[in-house]
């Protein structure tokens, strides 16, 4: 295509980023609601993970290893149930320390360390400024082959340089604008994500735009490519992970790498973190970001083999397959769309990991060198704002930096390498920080010193293992190192570091580096007592969702400053508006937080600890919490606490904090004890009123034979001149109605000793079937006289129970009876007597055809209460004791007895007890 064409796209393309962003920003500063205030954003935002590596890269690694690709994916995809519980509490600690990148995490955590967080920079810039020349890479060969240029991605002609160089500057003048536009780093940057996500969606749809053009142009579908990949032997290999050369080694460094990448890069960092507006919007996240993975992944094998096929001479670098076969294939506007995704891809990273370098080099390399400078002892508005302004400036500054330095590698170096290769060893860089990010989430042991030892170890091994054989190729360094060692040391040999052979050469790398990293981290700490601030940090860290939402507190600082000398610092480095919005919010939250007057004489006005800390914190979000911390103390003339205060004051907050759990405790304990006491209060009368109702149907059951034997006692005694057949038969009366009061008083001292617990069981091996027929002979008289046909159904040969042969005669004879009484009295009544052998234990039945039961009174019937709260229910005769002692003598023998029953359907009694 023509060059002006594609340079006019580009810069067209470019343009439109601009009017996005521009667009963002206008609305951040008006009332309405924010365009990136939404969980779909946010994710599409976390998607510049997905860089030219990915757009290209990827279908040059699957052309000649297959599935290997996938670990790089596979490992953020893994890394995303967890977000919930690591990002989000790296988001609440940011927010609540008002942390703008990974190395004021590091420092923040580990004391506040100007030294520690100036390593991490270091560690990042070195780490990170290959991966960004990476991408000026793609976009140069990418730009080279669509205008005709004839370079690949492994080449960069003159034509890849110049554009190379134009990108470098387009995207510096971009990132500057929309970037660093103040010197506070935590404000949110809505024109970049904004941007951002929509350069996600443009790389995504070029990208699946080539996939199908390939899959379904040149090709007939994903089954045709395979089909004719298979039947190559150079591509068949490629379909099992044996046969393309990636061992159990490589699959594991690739998933760990890559889910440290998407923690702790700065450019993840950044979106994830920094310009997270809503902890919530990780919910969609952590479903979406996977899904957008999986699907700007689908056609990588298609395009890798299918540029195979139609490649048969080899003349084509593979990492160039996305872009070429549409050229080749004729068609230069779908090229075109594509090389715009692959800008997409490379630019959103560019931009997004520049912004992050550049405030980490501002903040941990620029600033701790300027704080120190004797001038800012001194008290002076102008001095403070002078620095406010060369913070912004030197943000700026960094920026350029750093892509001439990306641009400067471009041209030395990466044009030799391919682009995984360089993306790995960047990610191995950031790895280095695993061990003190997640040692400082949930281990209080760690000290500056160890993390600062890890990390520096950690990064001196990673650069000897993996990024020092990379300058051999370039000739920047003799082949010899990598075959004798360094210094000819052969046990110091990069790819078989202290002899350790059979790894590939990331595997390796990343072993040893972890290795000395880990061990020296651990091993230090536990050597080495943290100071006062590292164990303060170190709570706020690692228990932060325990720790409110509000201002830091005492903790860190002595003494008071005065208030006009905070309010200067803080108006240089933050504006007078904003300065004074803070300290207006401060007093409202800690009215009292002034010195008193003294002596009559009002006392000037003063910055206590509250807010001192609290203005750290305002001071951390734009020149980091090391630079902060160093700039109150050189700048205010206030000190350190010591160490005994701390301890005094942490003792003291948790003497009050223990004090109010107890007290916490205690009133629920008395609310628990007080629901308890009006339970048992409403209990007891219940049964207060239950013994009232029962005394009087019992004394009521009693007083009926009571009277008929006075009665006819009077009768005899009065006429004694009854004839003898009268006399016989009242006597016969007096005889029934006594042993009707005898067998009522029974009941009721039964009831009352299974009721108190005193009843005791003569246990012996009982047969069941004798019994039930003891039951049926002692009322068969009954059954007789009401005309009642039996049903009997007793298999022969049942187990034996263990239990009281007599009360189990009791139960049979109660329910037996309570069946004759309620069958119909019309001679068609019917009695079945049957008995189940279901698993362990016996169940017998005894079932009549009466009346029935209303399901409401199954569970009441076996209540001894029962009648007397119904008085107005037809029941037949009876004390309506004889359920209750049923049901006392079955739970007694480790049984359970129910009723089946419906109004009209007669009744179904059973109970179960155990077999021996």
């Amino acid at each position: 295509m023509p060059t002006w064409l594609v340079i006019g796209f580009s810069f067209g393309y470019l343009a439109l980023l601009f009017g996005v962003a521009y667009a963002a920003e206008r609305r951040a500063g008006s009332a309405r609601r924010s365009l990136v205030s939404n969980p779909y954003v946010y994710a599409l935002s976390m998607a510049v993970y997905c860089t030219a590596w990915t757009y290209y890269g990827s279908v040059g690694r699957a052309a000649y290893f297959g599935l290997e690709f996938v670990g790089i994916y596979l490992g953020p995809t893994l890394m995303a149930p967890m977000a919930w519980l690591v990002l989000r509490k790296i988001i609440r600690i940011c927010r609540l320390q008002r942390l703008t990148s990974i190395a004021d995490f590091i420092s923040a955590r580990y004391g506040k360390s100007a030294w520690l967080g100036a390593l991490v920079t270091v560690v990042c810039v070195l780490g990170v400024v290959p991966y960004i020349s990476l991408q000026i890479k793609a976009i140069a060969a990418s730009f080279d082959i669509l205008t005709g240029g004839g370079g690949t991605l492994h080449a960069a002609g003159s034509v890849g340089v110049s554009s190379a160089f134009a990108t470098t500057v387009a995207l510096a003048f971009f990132t500057v604008i929309f970037g660093v536009r103040s010197i506070e780093a935590t404000e949110r940057h809505e024109g970049m994500v904004l941007a951002v996500a929509l350069e996600s969606l443009v790389k995504l749809v070029a990208f699946l735009a080539a996939g199908l053009f390939v899959t379904y142009g040149l090709f007939d579908g994903f089954a045709d490519v395979f089909e004719r990949a298979a039947k190559v032997p150079d591509l068949s290999r490629l379909f099992t992970l044996q046969g393309a050369g990636t061992g159990g080694s490589q699959w594991l460094t690739l998933l760990l790498l890559s889910m440290s990448a998407i923690l702790l890069l700065p450019r993840q960092f950044q979106v994830a973190v920094v310009e997270n507006v809503n902890e919530n919007h990780l919910r969609k996240a952590m479903w979406l970001f996977p899904l957008y993975l999986i699907v700007i992944n689908l056609f990588v094998l298609p395009l890798a083999f299918g540029g195979r096929l139609l490649d048969g001479a080899g003349q084509l670098d593979a990492d160039t397959f996305v872009l070429a076969l549409p050229l080749q294939a004729g068609r230069p506007w779908l090229a075109l769309l594509i090389y715009l995704g692959g800008l997409s891809a490379a630019s959103s990273m560019i931009i997004v990991e520049t912004i992050a370098l550049s405030v980490m080099m501002s903040n941990h390399l620029l600033m701790p060198l300027l704080v120190r400078v004797p001038a800012a002892r001194a008290e002076g508005p102008r001095w403070f704002a002078y620095l406010g302004q060369v913070a912004l400036h030197s943000r700026r500054l960094a920026v350029v930096l750093v892509l001439l330095l990306a641009y400067g590698y471009y041209v030395e170096v990466s044009h030799l390498l391919p682009l995984v290769n360089i993306g790995l060893v960047s990610f191995a860089a950031v790895a280095q920080f695993v061990p003190v990010v997640l040692g400082g989430l949930y281990w209080k042991g760690g000290t500056r010193q160890g993390a600062t030892a890890g990390i520096l170890a950690g990064f001196v091994v990673w650069f000897y293992t993996l990024v020092l054989p990379t300058l051999v190729g370039p000739e920047l360094l003799p082949d010899t190192v990598l075959r004798e060692g360094l210094f000819g040391l052969h046990w110091l040999r990069p790819f078989a570091l202290f002899h350790l052979e059979g790894l590939d050469y990331l595997s390796h790398g990343l072993f040893w580096s972890w290795f000395f990293n880990l061990a020296l981290y651990v091993g230090v700490s536990l050597r080495r007592q943290p100071t006062d601030l590292e164990l303060h940090q170190a709570d706020v860290f690692v228990d932060v969702f325990r720790h409110g939402a509000g201002f830091e507190g005492r903790a860190g600082w002595q003494g008071v400053a005065a208030l006009p000398d905070v309010r200067a610092l803080l108006a240089g480095f933050l504006g007078k508006k904003r300065t004074n919005q803070a300290l207006r919010a401060f007093e409202e939250r800690f009215p009292d937080a002034h010195a008193p007057e003294t002596d009559g004489t009002p006392a000037p006005p003063q910055a206590d600890p509250r807010l001192l800390a609290y203005a750290e914190k305002l001071l951390a979000g734009s020149i980091g919490p090391a630079s902060a911390r160093l700039l109150l103390r050189s700048s205010v003339g206030v000190e350190d606490i010591s160490f005994d205060n701390v301890v005094g004051i942490l003792r003291e907050s948790q003497q009050l904090l223990e004090a109010n759990r107890q007290l916490q405790k205690q009133q629920r304990q008395l609310q628990r004890l007080t629901q308890e006491l009006q339970a048992a209060y409403d209990q007891l009368q219940e049964l207060d009123q239950h013994k009232d109702e029962f005394l009087y149907t019992v004394t009521h059951e009693l007083r009926t034979p009571l009277t008929s034997i006075r009665a006819l006692s009077e009768i005899l005694t009065d006429n004694p001149d009854l004839e003898e057949e009268e006399q016989h038969r009242f006597l016969l009366t007096i005889t029934k109605e006594s042993e009707r009061l005898s067998r009522l008083i029974t009941l009721v001292l039964d009831l009352e000793k299974y009721e108190s617990g005193k009843a005791t069981l003569e246990k012996a091996p009982v047969d069941v079937a004798d019994v039930i027929t003891d039951a049926l002979e002692a009322i068969g008289q009954l059954m007789r006289a009401k005309h009642i046909h039996l049903d009997l159904a007793v298999p022969p040969g049942l187990p034996p129970l263990s239990g009281d042969r007599d009360r189990l005669m009791q139960v049979l004879v109660n329910l037996l009876s309570n069946a004759v009484k309620s069958c119909r009295a019309d001679g068609d009544g019917r009695i079945l007597v049957s008995v189940e052998t279901p698993a362990d234990c016996l169940r017998i039945t005894v079932q009549d055809n009466g009346k029935g039961i209303d399901p409401a009174f199954h569970q009441l019937i076996f209540d001894k209460f029962f009648q007397a709260r119904n008085q107005t229910m037809r029941k037949p005769e009876g004390s309506g004791l004889g359920l209750a002692i049923t049901k006392k003598i079955v739970e007694l023998h480790a049984g359970r007895i129910w009723v089946e029953s419906a109004p009209e359907q007669g009744a179904r009694f059973s109970f179960e007890l155990p077999v021996v």
